[in-house]
């Protein structure tokens, strides 16, 4: 029986392959590459699950791109010259009331950038009264009163105009200043005259010209200063005024 079992003992020895002899140092680094392969699938997997629940509770980049820019787009920035620093930190309170309490908007002077900025809150607020603010802001920064500058905001037929006095005839020195002191007059009466007549408002800003009226009204303020600079004489130009206004009143 036991030579029996002797016999299938070295038959099925036969049968198996031949054992391949490993070191021990060979062992121990195959058993290391395995622990390590399988660490590095476990940081695999854990990262992207973490990435997954990042884009599930935050936004991706191009969400916030597209929030960013559309914030971009509901806000005006107006630069303010340095001339006007001191002017529009005297008159910020007279300035920003009608901006907040009529067009409900949000109104902010930017001390980096040296900017006032305005934005709408919500999109309910109408994107036409973003554009009142800027302009309105942009007619006080120009040198026009706060006064006749919120005209803008009240209504809509109104528009600002600029020029300069080179754009009309090219002058410089002692001649640009009696360019500019004809359109002003003694103690501001021709200025003040035009802006009667016309129903404009005109600033005189060293040798720039801005201009505040209906779009008819700053087209005959122009031309009175423009008249005035190639060197009319007074008085045609009072004379036309004059004609002008009585013709005015009797459209009246």
């Amino acid at each position: 029986m036991t030579h029996h079992n002797d016999v299938l003992m070295a038959e099925a020895d036969e049968g198996m392959p031949p054992l391949e002899e490993v070191a021990d140092g060979e062992e121990t680094q195959q058993f290391t590459k395995q622990t390590k392969r399988r660490k590095t699938d476990r940081k695999r997997k854990s990262a992207e699950e973490t990435e997954t629940a990042l884009e599930a509770n935050y936004p991706s980049a191009q969400l916030v791109a597209e929030k960013r820019a559309k914030m971009e787009a509901d806000i005006r920035r107006v630069a303010v010259p340095p001339h006007r620093y001191q002017t529009l930190k005297r008159q910020w309170a007279k300035v920003t009331a009608p901006i907040v309490n009529e067009l409900k908007l949000q109104i902010r002077y930017n001390l980096r950038t040296r900017c006032v900025e305005i934005r709408c809150p919500d999109e309910k607020t109408s994107k036409s009264n973003l554009q009142k603010a800027a302009d309105f802001v942009h007619a006080f920064l120009l040198g026009f009163e706060v006064d006749d500058a919120i005209a803008l905001i009240r209504l809509d037929h109104l528009f600002l105009e600029s020029f300069e006095v080179n754009d009309v005839k090219r002058l410089s020195g002692d001649h640009l200043s009696r360019a500019i002191g004809r359109i002003a007059g003694k103690d501001g009466r021709v200025k003040m005259t035009i802006e009667n007549v016309t129903k404009t408002r005109v600033v005189l800003a060293n040798d720039k010209i801005h201009l505040l009226g209906a779009y008819s009204n700053l087209r005959v303020a122009r031309h009175t200063i423009c008249s005035l600079i190639m060197g009319t004489p007074i008085n045609k130009i009072y004379g036309n005024l004059r004609n002008l206004s009585s013709r005015l009143a009797e459209e009246l």
